[in-house]
């Protein structure tokens, strides 16, 4: 079956994952820019899940870009990525609104862990049907950054209980180490 129903779907569903998680940011009931100082965590908290769910739209279009059509059970895949990703709005707020609060901060992660397992059974399972030595196979290679955030969520979530504060920081350099440009599937398809 072709990927353009999934695709049109998946955006729909990142833009309105974007969309509520702004919605949930309150002002504050002062007028003046002090008064902004408190929802600083808020602000924070939304920027980097404004992040991270842009980072998997980015890497989910150029993931179907790179594959030719689409199954069952990767419409069933793709459907659990997006679960994991729309808590994002939930995990987000309360993680701003608790910022310095353990079980906030390691449920943000948990929400991050389980979106970036998610994403790897999607790869997976496109990889599985286009073939392993097809370009989409080639070009994702052995993920090793994919690899390397599982590792870095399963180790905040307890630091979270510790400090919640370093979690946050290993949620941030995860986030960076993405937004660092990602070019082996524009490479392997001759469009980078």
């Amino acid at each position: 079956m072709t990927k353009s129903r999934l695709e049109a779907f998946s955006d729909g569903v990142f833009a309105v994952i974007i969309t509520i998680m702004v919605l949930d940011m309150k002002v504050p009931v002062q007028t003046t820019f002090a008064a902004l100082r408190t929802v600083v965590p808020v602000f924070l908290s939304y920027v980097l899940s404004f992040v991270y769910v842009g980072i998997y739209w980015n890497n989910h279009h150029h993931l179907l870009h790179a594959s030719e059509r689409v199954s069952g059970g990767i419409l069933w895949a793709n459907l659990h990525l997006l679960f994991w990703l729309s808590l994002a709005p939930f995990a987000t707020a309360w993680m701003g609104e608790n910022f310095n609060a353990p079980a906030p901060v390691a449920l943000y992660g948990a929400v991050l862990l389980f979106a970036g397992i998610a994403y790897f059974i999607l790869t997976k399972s496109l990889i599985r049907h286009h073939g392993k030595d097809s370009a989409l196979a080639v070009s994702i290679g052995s993920d090793t950054k994919g690899t390397i955030s599982v590792t870095v969520y399963l180790l905040a979530i307890p630091l979270a209980f510790v400090r919640p504060w370093i979690a946050c920081c290993c949620y941030v350099l995860v986030a960076v180490m993405w937004l660092l440009p990602d070019r082996r599937i524009e490479k392997h398809l001759g469009n980078g």
